[in-house]
């Protein structure tokens, strides 16, 4: 199993941030790169359209308001994994926020390096895409 980690302190408050990003289908509000969010299933499926046209469809398994964390897993997607399951979240850290993105996957085809590469670069620009949403 391969993983990938990034992580953004911020000067802004936990609850700040987590009410920019704590909605599962909010990625759009805040991430560039994904313009497009429909939600189904009662909010706990997300249908992500990238800038290529590609499609990703994620499913939420843990939703948690009060520690300002969400677990997903892809069901559908252009990536070469399996068994996805990445969580986002939002902890105090001092008088701001530390933003944390992580998963854990299994690679298809490719190694675990240029998995955990490829992850490690969508949760790195999408946290710095955050930092400029934020100001």
């Amino acid at each position: 199993m391969a993983s990938a980690y990034a992580s953004l302190p911020t000067r802004y408050s936990p609850e700040h941030v987590w009410a920019l990003i704590g909605g599962f289908d909010s990625l759009p509000d805040w991430l560039p790169f994904i313009p497009e969010s429909i939600s189904s299933e009662g909010g706990r499926v997300r249908s992500l359209k990238d800038p290529d046209g590609n499609r990703i469809v994620e499913r939420l398994i843990a939703f948690d308001d009060k520690q300002r964390s969400y677990s997903y897993t892809i069901l559908s997607s252009p990536f070469p994994v399996n068994s996805y399951l990445a969580t986002l979240r939002v902890k105090a850290d001092g008088e701001g926020s530390l933003v944390e993105w992580f998963g854990e996957f299994t690679p298809l085809g490719v190694s675990d390096a240029e998995a955990e590469a490829l992850f490690k670069g969508i949760y790195e620009g999408g946290l710095q895409a955050l930092a400029k949403t934020l100001g």
